[in-house]
């Protein structure tokens, strides 16, 4: 039986390209202790589903719970009634710090419903070097690897943390400076929400956390050529693979420490008996399960599984099984506030989840991506005519995946093909065909949704200014 504390403030953290088992409560092998003290006092949900396989695709269900192109024909916010405009109705102080994915910025209404937000989207600045370094981040990466000794040695003289280079880089020291004096200065109730994006590529992370993760010291020079051999589109090996797997491992660690600060600034301010913390991916990363690296338009659990805990005060915890979407986020938190929820947003509460240990409701999670013909060379698309529209469809031991523009269907079974490499719709069962039969409107009726706005919409990518188009290159999104 739980207990019925209040809960005054709530904490969101986002991770961006956060696998499920890239944190230990998914994969005991993993090293993430601050997000595992969460789950031992939180509630993990086993089949958690990001809508899409990039941010901008995944985002509008996590901050307005709305399908991506339902509301603008875009992949913006700005049309629809976001998570933060609910709280402030509310009378709920908010605060929104987003370590510079141009994709989550006033641009595409992020903003909206925010009382303190910033996005650190910084100038690039106007020199050939700069917008080089800007629209290159492999070689970005490489520059900051190389000179790695001499910064930490002038950190050391300065008597700065040995990581300080490092978490520049990232943006995190900015981030995690503006979330502790939104909790150091909010009144309560509040809501705050705080985007990493140490685990998106390129990794760079600080070299202790690379001893935290590896069995054996992976120094600069493997780090320049694991970089260096992906950058210049070389074949990765084995071991290249395991060393980019280990960097990502060790920039995972370095997001959960800064958790952990986060967790030390409410516990310092008497805020931590009251206020519930949040943890998810946005969508996840491939190692080459499917051939590439990275997250490139495809639906697949490596890209679509992600985490997701919460942790509310006085609430017992423990594990759910049933699959939930990252819908759920936003009416989860206004519920655990005590504000109204809108009627247009998709997704269900999981207090009851968290609170009573109830399964959510059975229903499958739909996600989307589009693909040109392409799938390594297209920009991000930024509307539904950018290439096929897939989508796929899941519940706890199918997903099923449709190019609805083709007509191609795929469907695995995840307890018997974990990874998704045999494509039962080729030659289905009849109880594999009732499987399909079942989940193909499912998708048909999904696209629908999302075109219904595609025909009237104004591209939200207009008049994009040149530094955010910079900073989402950098990031590899042309």
């Amino acid at each position: 039986m739980s207990s019925t504390n209040e809960v005054s403030n709530v904490v969101l953290v986002t991770v961006d390209s956060l696998r499920a088992d890239a944190v230990s409560p998914y994969d005991a092998d993993r090293h993430t202790p601050v997000i595992d003290s969460i789950a031992d006092s939180g509630t993990v949900f086993d089949r958690a589903f990001a809508t899409g396989n990039w941010t901008p695709f995944s985002f509008p269900s996590i901050l307005s719970s709305r399908p991506v192109f339902a509301d603008s024909g875009g992949i913006g916010v700005e049309e629809s009634t976001t998570l933060a405009e609910a709280l402030s109705d509310e009378e709920i102080e908010t605060g929104g710090f987003n370590a510079a994915n141009g994709f989550l910025t006033t641009h595409w209404g992020y903003d909206d419903g925010f009382d303190e937000f910033d996005s650190f989207v910084a100038n690039v600045g106007s020199s050939v070097y700069s917008r080089y370094l800007a629209t290159h981040p492999t070689v970005e990466a490489w520059l900051q690897l190389a000179a790695s000794p001499v910064r930490r040695a002038g950190s050391w003289l300065r008597r700065e943390t040995d990581d300080r280079p490092f978490l520049d880089t990232s943006r995190m020291f900015d981030v995690e400076h503006a979330a502790s004096s939104f909790m150091e200065e909010a009144s309560s109730p509040f809501f705050l929400w705080v985007h990493y994006m140490d685990a998106h590529t390129p990794y760079v992370p600080a070299p202790r956390y690379i001893r935290e993760v590896s069995s054996d010291r992976l120094g600069t020079h493997r780090m320049l050529l694991a970089h260096t051999r992906t950058g210049l589109g070389w074949d990765v090996s084995d071991r290249t693979r395991s060393d980019l797997r280990t960097l990502y491992q060790a920039a995972v660690r370095q997001v959960d420490a800064s958790i952990g600060r986060l967790l030390e600034t409410l516990s310092s301010n008497g805020l931590d008996d009251d206020t519930a913390v949040v943890v998810a991916g946005d969508h996840g990363e491939e190692f080459q399960e499917h051939g590439h690296l990275a997250h490139y338009p495809k639906l697949y659990d490596e890209l679509i599984q992600v985490p997701l805990i919460v942790d509310v005060p006085g609430a017992d915890g423990g594990r759910i099984d049933g699959q939930v979407g990252l819908d759920s986020i936003a009416p989860t938190i206004t519920d655990l506030l005590d504000a109204d929820t809108p009627d247009s947003w998709t997704g269900d509460s999981l207090v009851p989840s968290v609170r009573d240990g109830d399964e959510p409701a059975d229903e499958p999670v739909v996600s989307v991506t589009v693909r040109g013909e392409s799938v390594t060379k297209q920009p991000i698309p930024r509307s539904l005519a950018d290439g096929d529209l897939l989508v796929s469809v899941r519940d706890r031991d199918w997903t099923y995946i449709e190019n609805v523009d083709t007509g191609d269907q795929e469907l695995y079974s995840r307890p018997d093909d974990s990874t998704q490499q045999t494509n039962l719709a080729t030659d289905p069962t009849p109880d594999q065909q009732d499987v399909i039969e079942s989940f193909e409107p499912i998708a048909t009726a999904h696209a629908k949704t999302i075109r219904e706005r595609d025909a009237e919409a104004t591209p939200d990518d207009e008049d994009v200014d040149e530094d955010l188009e910079a900073r989402l290159s950098a990031l590899g999104y042309r």
